[in-house]
């Protein structure tokens, strides 16, 4: 199964000197003068093929990119030193903007991707015109943190990381598997938790499978190493690839609320979420609390994690600080809104940037 483009949307392979990128472009209807340009960064197990009806959905004087990050997409495989954060991605994206000459853009993340735009905005507020985050990770990263304030359970980050992955969903992005024999299977997995209305999603649903089929897997990438640890459920976060770059010991965005920059913020999320919420069936604690996972050590210990509370605290934070950010969240869009609930997502981005 091959990745296919929309008509309307070109690729593009963009050498840096970090890496060699694939980026998507959908162009203005004046290529020579666009009114603005809009960057989208996907997330975690998908590509920027995931954004091409959004690009498509911009009004005409809007240059539309979209970036694949290393190891995901037809960008080029390189190791993800998790030690860093999100900074190996947020660097790469930086890296693109300086090789198409973009100084400052409108930019987009989804979920694993609302975190590397911040971490963009963090490291470099002048180049970020707005920022609009799609179902993005907490900024005090995914799993073992609790409280709106984003307090580690653990020193270690027990529970997250690479050793959390299903071995079977990783065994079957690697073999590209394209059925829905199993729950681990991915196109099970796009069904069940990254859109919450499938069935209005068919067109298109072997090209959403196809771009989480793209995603590189290994030690140092998709999902990355792991641990032992004494604290339950016996695992904790490595230093090296994709899900290890969410481990709270290696990621704190909350320094946003600190910068003297603060562009606009845009904030939309579906309250279907399956993935990122604050009973999240992604996070190993939450799956402890409902008995999934054997040996819950109870909530005093192993709290599930608040993730929209957490970047709801953070935002208000921002917005005391002079700058200003909208929530809008869609009673019946999943991970995926600007794939559940296209028309309002595509509305609220346009106006956004405009």
């Amino acid at each position: 199964m091959t990745t296919a483009l929309f008509d309307g949307i070109r690729s593009h392979r963009i050498e840096t000197p970090r890496y060699t990128a694939n980026v998507l472009e959908r162009a203005a209807a004046d290529p020579e003068a666009p009114t603005s340009t809009v960057v989208f960064v996907h997330g975690n197990v998908s590509s920027s093929h995931f954004y091409q009806p959004t690009m498509l959905a911009l009004p005409a004087g809007v240059r539309a990119l979209a970036i694949d990050l290393r190891g995901f997409g037809d960008s080029e495989t390189k190791p993800v030193d998790a030690t860093r954060g999100l900074r190996d991605f947020a660097d790469d994206v930086r890296a693109v903007l300086d090789a198409l000459g973009l100084d400052a853009v409108h930019l987009v993340g989804w979920s694993m991707g609302g975190g590397v735009a911040l971490q963009v905005l963090l490291d470099a507020p002048e180049r970020v015109l707005s920022l609009t985050l799609e179902s993005p990770v907490s900024p005090y990263g995914f799993g073992g943190t609790h409280g709106a304030d984003g307090i580690r359970n653990d020193a270690d980050g027990a529970g997250t990381g690479g050793g959390g992955a299903n071995p079977d969903f990783v065994a079957r992005l690697e073999a590209g598997d394209t059925t829905d024999e199993a729950q681990a299977s991915p196109r099970t997995v796009y069904r069940t938790a990254y859109v919450a209305q499938p069935e209005g999603q068919t067109a298109h649903e072997d090209a959403w499978v196809a771009s989480m089929l793209t995603t590189r897997t290994g030690i140092d990438n998709y999902p990355g190493d792991g641990v032992a640890s004494e604290n339950w459920p016996g695992f904790a976060a490595g230093t090296r690839g994709v899900l290890n770059t969410m481990a709270p010991q290696h990621l704190d965005l909350s320094g946003i609320v600190d910068l003297e920059v603060k562009p606009p913020i845009l904030w939309i999320r579906g309250e279907k979420d399956a993935i990122v919420s604050d009973a999240s069936f992604f996070d190993l604690n939450q799956l402890g609390l409902l008995g999934v996972v054997p040996g819950w050590p109870g909530a005093d210990v192993a709290p599930p994690q608040p993730m929209v509370t957490q970047t709801r605290a953070v935002l208000e934070r921002y917005s005391a600080g002079g700058g200003t950010y909208r929530e809008i969240a869609l009673p019946d869009a999943g991970h995926a809104p600007h794939l559940d609930e296209p028309e309002v997502f595509d509305t609220e981005l346009a106006a956004h940037i405009g």
